[in-house]
């Protein structure tokens, strides 16, 4: 049987429609892969998985990876599935969720390979907001002017799960801060990431606190500047959550947001395909004491 493959837009984004009894066939996982080299983000609409299905999907496409497993509601319904929700019976502590709200790539401030690609499956939806955008970061690095990029080569930002959370809480308190910095140390990653393949991405998210070398205040502005660039319309696809709907991407070329939602009931399944690529590591003492100075 054919696959239909349907562009979303431009640079960014395909629907493939498959019944779910075919979603682990050998042509599908082949189609899946070079599309995701292509598109970065496909949508299989309205598909409804179930756990079990979702696993063995992710399991053809390479090792699965939980990253999540300190964070409430990870192995809530099966082993390396993590329920993201705001339901206080299973989530406690909603600071990774809230999180998500702002631009950010799985798993850049943990000190292992980066997390290659990201499964996500709608089972419950909030009644309003939800919707999940996507940015491509190999086309916000391959059409910026040459020159910056050129300036660019060899700068090395520092990322850190505070500066992710940093505009959830505004000043969050002494505790909560301690707790932060026992899950993830800051990590210190290329801005320009170059992939084993040969190609080249940005490598942004709100966790990305500032340039390494560079007083904190000039190297902020450059990474939101970025950022603001990397999520402009051409480069983006936002995807409005159906029942049942199930969306995987490229999460070493993209990254990834979610609309703000207060309802309690939306749940979403996550699983997340290991990758064998790691960009950064741990960043040093001295890196991480110059984000604190403001200008030199």
């Amino acid at each position: 049987m054919t696959i239909t493959i349907e562009p979303v837009k431009p640079l960014i984004g395909a629907r493939i429609h498959i019944s779910r009894d075919r979603l682990c066939d050998d042509d599908v996982i082949e189609t899946v892969r070079k599309v995701l080299e292509e598109r970065h983000v496909i949508v299989f609409p309205g598909i409804g998985v179930s756990d079990e299905e979702q696993l063995a999907f992710t399991d053809r496409l390479g090792d699965r990876v939980n990253f999540t497993r300190r964070v409430p509601g990870s192995d809530a319904s099966a082993q390396d599935v993590y329920k993201i929700t705001l339901d206080k019976e299973l989530n406690f502590e909603p600071d990774y969720v809230y999180g998500t709200f702002f631009w950010h790539i799985d798993g850049v401030t943990m000190d292992i390979p980066l997390p290659k690609l990201t499964v996500l499956s709608a089972r419950t939806l909030a009644q309003s907001g939800g919707a999940t955008e996507f940015a491509n970061l190999f086309a916000a690095y391959d059409l910026l002017p040459v020159a910056e990029r050129h300036e660019m080569e060899g700068l090395r930002v520092l990322h850190s799960l505070e500066a992710s959370l940093r505009p959830v809480y505004g000043h969050p308190g002494q505790e909560r801060l301690e707790r932060w910095r026992t899950m993830t140390a800051p990590m210190d990653h290329p801005l320009i990431w170059n992939h084993a393949d040969g190609r080249k991405s940005l490598l942004l998210g709100t966790h990305a606190d500032t340039v390494i070398g560079m007083p904190s205040v000039h190297g902020r502005a450059l990474l939101w500047r970025l950022q603001q660039w990397a999520a402009q319309p051409d480069f983006t696809y936002r995807h409005d959550w159906q029942p049942g709907d199930m969306v995987i991407w490229n999460n070493e070329g993209t990254m990834h947001r979610v609309h703000p939602y207060t309802d309690t009931r939306r749940s979403m399944h996550r699983t997340t395909i290991a990758g064998a690529e790691r960009p950064g590591h741990p960043a040093s003492a001295d890196a991480i004491a110059r984000a604190l100075i403001p200008a030199d």
